[in-house]
């Protein structure tokens, strides 16, 4: 692994990411490169507890002081080689701090991110593109100090293309969410109907291919005007229901004592869902049961990719 101290020309806030495979295809992290206010830690990695056995790395993403300031900037480049698997997480919630003009932000404070992911087709074997799982979330601040939603802008923007042979890029997904006090007349907590956490989840290739067919059963499956019997999780009303629909009959209460809405779409091979609760927890119990019930999550990554769930 290249030395993480980087020299006086760099960049503040510039890190680099690669994870190669070295002789005889052996995942490694040949780089791992960061300035302040960037930090990066990457812990052993493991082995999947499938036949497989994958070896999968992680790397956390952290920040000097706990957060960002006015001013801070963070522009990250990440290269994963063919076969490799990395999961990248940061350490607890961003906190963004106030500005003169999941993430935490504070009141006044402003943030923007763009995130952009290439996905390389191979020439030979177009199963073997690469796969992604994104969770992008923002909830309304610390709710102990009074804050709710009481930022001044927050914009975040998820990209995702196919990079073809010919090295043309195909755009597949281009997601945007953007709270702008000054669009908003009437506030943005106003706007958010009481919700404390919004979040997206991206889903693209083969690896998560089970896992995008599982969000979307479940999402047709939700109840309707007119809907199921709750007590059995039967559209029919038939008692004889197998353990499956038990399971969801039990997760769909769960999901309206903790009031979490959601939506499952399926956008050029991407599955995108959507979610939003009135607390925090229930969006993260609600998300945590879901990836652990389908199990591709952990069977492929192992279990630390659910730590920011925990």
């Amino acid at each position: 692994m290249s030395n993480p101290f980087l020299t006086a020309a760099s960049i503040p806030g510039h890190g680099v990411i690669h994870l190669a495979l070295l002789p005889p295809s052996t995942p490694r992290l040949k780089t791992t490169s960061y300035q302040y206010p960037l930090k990066l830690i990457s812990p052993a990695p493991v082995r999947t507890d499938d036949e497989a056995r994958h070896l999968v790395h992680t790397v956390y993403l952290l920040t000097y002081g706990g957060g960002l300031v006015a001013g801070d900037t963070i522009d990250l480049t990440v290269t994963i080689e063919p076969t490799t698997r990395l999961i990248l997480l940061t350490q607890g919630s961003t906190k963004l701090f106030k500005s003169p003009g999941l993430h935490v932000p504070f009141e006044h404070s402003c943030f923007e991110q763009s995130q952009t992911y290439n996905i390389t087709v191979p020439a030979v074997d177009s199963q073997g593109t690469g796969s992604l799982c994104v969770l992008d979330w923002v909830c309304n601040g610390r709710q102990a100090n009074g804050e709710n939603w009481s930022f001044l802008r927050y914009g975040s923007r998820n990209e995702v293309y196919l990079v073809m042979p010919d090295e043309k890029r195909k755009l597949l997904l281009r997601d945007n969410i953007l709270l702008d006090r000054d669009d908003v007349r009437d506030g943005i907590a106003n706007r958010m109907h009481e919700l404390a956490v919004f979040g997206t989840l991206i889903l693209f290739g083969p690896l998560f291919r089970s896992l995008g067919q599982f969000f979307m059963a479940e999402f047709k499956a939700l109840s309707r005007v007119g809907g199921r019997r709750w007590e059995s999780g039967s559209e029919s009303g038939d008692e004889e229901v197998d353990a499956a629909a038990i399971r969801r009959a039990k997760r769909h209460k769960q999901e309206s004592v903790d009031g979490v809405l959601w939506s499952a779409a399926l956008l050029r091979g991407c599955v995108v869902v959507k979610f939003g609760a009135p607390e925090v927890e229930g969006g993260r119990r609600w998300l945590h049961s879901l990836l652990v019930e389908e199990g591709t999550v952990v069977r492929e990554m192992g279990e630390r990719a659910l730590l920011s769930l925990r």
